[in-house]
């Protein structure tokens, strides 16, 4: 497959480059941003670290792992990370995963980021089902994949572990199905 470079609607999905890795800090780094995530506040060397890992998984063959980053569409100024991992445990299946700025929170991104990841899944990856799974905590993010079409199907209980504490996620799933009848409606 070539590079990705999705515009759908306000953002961008591209490629990650190695003069990322500060914007990639100004989410991976903040507090706020990691508040839901399964990980503490990264430092510049390991965001750097993370970048490079994703430009190369974006050379595998065949490609296993999105990462990408998330654009604005009309100045292409780097706001987040977006991510879809292929599911070895399913046939076209994925997990799904982002995080903004929190200066660009309540925009309208999250909704777009999510839907730009969906189109790419369903659209040029030609996957079958995608998920992703959040943080009880996290209705914002809830209220993003909802809107997005994606439905709540359940809890994880005590999936992930952060700061010695064990904490449960809420999975949001979308089929191909799915996401090509919003699209229908969407277009009339």
């Amino acid at each position: 497959m070539q590079p990705i470079h999705f515009t759908a609607g306000p953002v961008t999905l591209r490629e990650f480059t190695t003069d990322d890795v500060a914007a990639v800090l100004a989410v991976y780094g903040d507090a706020a941003a990691t508040r839901h995530m399964s990980f503490e506040p990264r430092t510049e060397d390991e965001t750097r670290a993370i970048v490079e890992r994703t430009i190369g998984a974006a050379q595998a063959d065949p490609r296993t792992e999105y990462g990408l980053a998330v654009t604005r569409a009309n100045d292409s100024q780097l706001i987040g990370f977006g991510r879809l991992a292929l599911d070895p445990h399913q046939t076209r299946g994925a997990t799904m995963g982002f995080a903004l700025r929190p200066d660009t929170w309540g925009q309208g991104y999250g909704t777009a980021t999510v839907r730009a990841l969906l189109g790419l899944a369903f659209g040029p990856l030609s996957l079958h089902r995608v998920w992703g799974a959040r943080s009880p905590a996290n209705e914002a993010s809830a209220a993003t994949m909802n809107k997005a079409g994606m439905v709540e199907e359940g809890r994880i209980r005590e999936h992930i572990q952060k700061a010695g504490q064990w904490r449960d996620s809420i999975v949001h799933a979308i089929l191909d199905r799915e996401w090509a009848g919003k699209q229908e409606v969407a277009g009339k």
